[in-house]
């Protein structure tokens, strides 16, 4: 896969998610992707490219929260 971002040491990545990704088709495949992601042990997060946009600090924050489980 073409990941957005990924930390291997922490299996953790996180996807930045368009318009798009809201079509019922791309909803599908994301969702294959996660799963095949997480069978593995891989941490997937989502976020909606405006709330990255408006909304960073709490993004970051939820981040750091994850990092701190793994």
């Amino acid at each position: 896969y073409v990941l957005d971002f990924v930390c291997l040491d922490a299996k953790l990545v996180v996807e930045v998610d368009g318009g798009q990704h809201g079509e019922d088709a791309q909803i599908m495949h994301d969702q294959k992707r996660t799963a095949n992601l997480e069978k593995d042990g891989v941490r997937v997060l989502r976020f909606w490219d405006h709330d990255v946009m408006t909304n960073i600090d709490n993004i970051l924050d939820d981040i750091v929260q994850e990092l701190e489980k793994r």
